[in-house]
């Protein structure tokens, strides 16, 4: 796959999964929305899906150790079909006052709109 089919493919996927690792080294993996904006891939944290408390371990991960992996996949019963694409990279948290956070939310609700 070339890297221009590989971002195709990323960009293209509704799903991805996040995978961090907590102070101790063990993995954390989560399902996210997201939207990729140029070269960085949004997700947000929100009231919207229930939670108990906003206090997630993937926030915490996050601020203790930022290199993070996001995966998307495809899976088809004719193996042939089957691929994956892999980013890996460094997250950070934005303040929701922040113009670029509110860039990201909008590029994440135009992307999942009904």
């Amino acid at each position: 796959m070339t890297a221009s089919e590989a971002r195709r493919r990323f960009a293209s996927a509704r799903l991805a999964h996040l995978a961090s690792v907590d102070p101790r080294g063990r993995p954390h993996l989560v399902p996210i929305t997201f939207a990729l904006v140029a070269d960085t891939i949004y997700s947000a944290v929100d009231d919207v899906k229930p939670k108990r408390t906003l206090a997630l371990r993937r926030l915490a991960n996050v601020a203790a150790n930022p290199a993070v992996a996001v995966l998307v996949d495809h899976y088809e019963e004719d193996w042939a079909g089957l691929w994956w694409v892999r980013a890996d990279g460094h997250a950070r948290t934005i303040d929701v006052s922040k113009t670029e956070a509110q860039d990201a939310l909008a590029a994440l609700a135009t992307r999942y709109a009904p």
